[in-house]
């Protein structure tokens, strides 16, 4: 029974019950993607925009072996604090919550628990894809798998520039991923909004973008969306700017043999050191945007299943 292992926040529920706007948010940028104490105050910044939106936040982790969706501020805090969270995906759930562990979700478990709970949208910084040189070393996030078979909406920046972005494009494609563009034809590139690559689809309003999800998940398609939001203009990188690091980064991270799930985290703190943290407050801005973005629409999606 998923009681017995999840535990749905009392404002969370109601919302849910009364069909109204949930959106879900992860805990990996709080446990893993930002330094302490700006990872915790983004994070409520975020639950913030959301409510401010109209929506419901729910930001999801694992505490002490425990399904939380819908974080308190103290458990927030602890996530952000300590230095023995899981960085938890598909494959690590069953272990973490056997083992009483806690666990920051990442966006493939973020959107299965999201999933179990009945929340059809997230709001996250960027989602995973495929590694660069993948065609030797295999290195693909699982976001994109889940993405295939979990019925969320993600609102993201695009994917994370350290990533192969046409291969990672090419991929979700190939697992039949709609990739739209919302107010863009482009697909975002997380610190900035150019990648060179199109989206399938641009959309321009939350309420039509709202009409293609539910007519997609009416007829039983089932599997997420992918909606690129770009930085707005004022915080983006410079272009060059940020690939130059970008491919710094990537060469350390060569040198030093970072591999496997480390090695999103060292990439980005690496990133942010070498730009001096101006990477970190475009990550931060990014997500808060992103954080509106997905509150409209869930407050839209809300409007179509309720009538």
């Amino acid at each position: 029974m998923l009681k017995d292992y999840m535990d749905i926040k009392e404002e969370v529920r109601l919302a849910l019950e009364e069909g109204r706007a949930v959106v879900a948010l992860e805990s990996t940028i709080i446990s893993h993607g930002m330094p302490y104490p700006k990872n915790v105050e983004t994070a409520l910044n975020v639950e913030s925009i959301v409510r401010e939106k109209g929506a419901v936040p729910a930001t999801i982790g694992i505490i002490g072996g425990r399904i939380k969706v819908g974080l308190t501020e103290d458990e927030i805090a602890h996530l952000g604090r300590s230095k023995e969270v899981v960085k938890t995906s598909r494959r690590d759930i069953p272990f973490v919550l056997a083992k009483g562990l806690d666990g920051a979700t990442t966006v493939a478990s973020t959107m299965i628990f999201a999933n179990m709970a009945g929340i059809r949208v997230f709001a996250t910084g960027g989602i995973g894809g495929v590694h660069r040189k993948a065609q030797e070393t295999f290195d693909i996030s699982a976001d994109l798998e889940e993405l295939a078979r979990t019925s969320v909406a993600v609102v993201c920046a695009g994917a994370k520039s350290i990533l192969d972005i046409g291969l990672t494009l090419e991929y979700l494609e190939t697992a039949g991923v709609p990739v739209v563009g919302y107010g863009t034809d482009e697909f975002p590139a997380f610190y900035t909004s150019r990648s060179g690559f199109k989206v399938d689809y641009r959309v321009d309003t939350p309420k039509e973008l709202a009409k293609a999800l539910k007519t997609k998940w009416d007829l039983g398609l089932s599997g997420g969306v992918v909606i690129g939001n770009p930085i707005p203009e004022e915080y983006e990188m410079d272009y060059e700017l940020i690939n130059d690091a970008i491919e710094r980064a990537l060469e350390e991270a060569e040198k030093t043999g970072v591999k496997g799930k480390e090695t999103t985290p060292f990439l980005l703190n690496r990133v942010k050191e070498i730009t001096g943290g101006d990477s970190l407050n475009a990550n931060i801005q990014l997500v808060y945007n992103n954080a509106k973005v997905a509150s409209e629409l869930a407050v839209e999606l809300s409007r179509l299943y309720v009538k």
